[in-house]
Parts: structure tokens; sequence; C-alpha cells
């Protein structure tokens, strides 16, 4: 399958504030097949925005079937061009993480999702996935009963509540009613989730995906979740992850997230009945 790569600038509203975000598309094209129509992914990137490894990951994921949108995440300071993967870049893509508000997150979620339905190519099921920040905000986005399906890479803040705006790391396993973060607003997920971690990742440590994977379950989403024992933050970046690029399980975390696309995204499944599944307990 071929990948036709453009992009789009789409305007955002977020906190009285009107920015232009670009949406860097990689369109799946099959010769002969001038109206054939696939599945939306909205990827979301990492801290540095669309690098060479977030756009090599999405021509991967386009390269299947699916229509892959990335978004400038930070717009709301600069534009779509990458941060270096060094100190000073480091510390700018940690800075602006805390700055962007919650809403305005929400909205360029909403805004690349509205894109994708827009395209007379896109089928109307669209699903998300993302590495650090953008596992936090594939994670987030799913929070919209449009997607129905997302794979969330080493997502980052989740269980400390520290995306956007904060008081500081809050690992309380007590949802707060008033509380616009992640982790208190997990019941708002229809879709299905997979997450995974490295049981090395120093970001989110052994409490922190404890308490996630307590929070999806008390919240009945329907979630898998995945642990590799010797993976560390950042496995799946091929450039400059300062060793801790893991070729073997970067390709099973991709089976994964392929198994779940094809069998939510590219399935028609209809309505679910909404009936509780009751298991046989068989040997």
């Amino acid at each position: 399958m071929l990948i036709k790569e453009s992009h789009a600038d789409v305007q955002t509203v977020a906190n009285g504030k009107e920015t232009s975000m670009r949406i860097f598309l990689f369109h799946p094209t099959i010769p002969g097949y001038p109206n054939a129509r696939f599945p939306g992914v909205v990827l979301f990137s990492e801290i540095y925005q669309v690098t060479g490894p977030v756009a090599r990951f999405a021509r991967q994921i386009a390269g299947q079937g699916y229509i892959v949108a990335a978004p400038s995440s930070y717009h709301d300071f600069t534009d779509s061009e990458p941060l270096a993967y060094d100190v000073p870049g480091t510390n700018q893509g940690n800075e602006w993480k805390v700055v962007k508000t919650l809403e305005s997150y929400d909205e360029d979620s909403y805004k690349t999702v509205d894109y994708l339905l827009s395209l007379p190519t896109c089928t109307g099921r669209v699903g998300t996935t993302g590495m650090c920040l953008g596992g936090h905000l594939a994670l987030r986005a799913s929070l919209d009963p449009r997607i129905t399906a997302c794979v969330a890479y080493f997502a980052t803040d989740v269980h400390s509540r520290t995306l956007g705006p904060n008081d500081g790391p809050n690992g309380s396993s007590t949802i707060e009613s008033t509380s616009n973060h992640t982790l208190d607003k997990l019941s708002k997920i229809k879709g299905e989730v997979a997450m995974i971690f490295g049981i090395k990742d120093t970001h989110v440590p052994d409490a922190g995906r404890d308490l996630i994977r307590l929070k999806l379950r008390e919240a009945g989403v329907c979630f898998s979740f995945h642990e590799f024992a010797w993976a560390q933050h950042a496995f799946i970046r091929d450039e400059l992850s300062k060793g801790r690029y893991d070729p073997a399980i970067t390709k099973a975390c991709f089976e994964v997230l392929l198994e779940m696309f094809g069998r939510v995204l590219k399935t028609d499944l209809g309505e679910a009945d909404g009936k509780k599944q009751e298991v046989e307990h068989l040997c």
C-alpha cells in the first residue's frame, strides 16, 4: 500500500485564544482505486512534536490501511517544527506540556477527529495512539465517544495528574468529582483501550502503572494492559533514544496495535448489544 503525505491547518479556540494547528496527514492509497475508504487514526506525538520517529511510526500505520492524522500539539506557543532531541528541546517540551491547558489539549483532539471525519475517504471509524505525552493524549482523546480504539504507549502524567497546569503530583486512588484530569474521567471511555508500558520505565513507576490499571478496571473500561520486563521509557523511538530503543519489543507492540485496530476499526461490528458476557469456567 502506498502513502500520500500532506498537511492541513485548522483553527482551534481554547481559553479564549484562537490559534492555527497543523495536522500532518499520512494517507494510504491503492493504485486503481481512487474511492477506497479507510479508518482514521489520530497519532499524538511525544513532547518534541512530530519528529522523524513519529512520522515513521505514522507511515507504518498508514501502510496497513489507516488514514493517520498527527497534530502539532504546541501550536499555542510555536510553529509545527519539531523540537530537537537534546537538553534544550527536552526542557522546552516539558515546560510547554504543563503550561498548555487540558481544554487546549481537548480542543486539539476534537478538531483532529473532526478533520478525519470530514474526509470522504474516511469510513467514520477513528482510533488513537501515541507515545509518552502522546500516549496520555491518546487515552484522553478516548473520552470522546467517537473514538472506539486506543493504543497508548508509556503514557506519562496520567497516574500523577500532572498534565497541564497542576498543583503537583497527586497519586490518590480516590476519584475527584470536580477534577478534569484524565485519571478521574476514565468512566467516559466507551471504546477499547490497550495500555503499553515498560517495567523499567522511570517515568511511570510500578505504583503508577498499578493505579492506572486499578482506575481503568473500576471505571468499567474494556482494556488490556501490557508490561514488558526489560523495556524502558521511549523504547519505540528509533532515533536518539539514549540507548533505550528495543526493536524486538517494538515489533511485538505493533502487533498489539494491529490486532485491536483491525478488529475494532476495520470490522463493521455494528452496535453492541450491551449484554454482559458470561464466560464458562472450563479446564
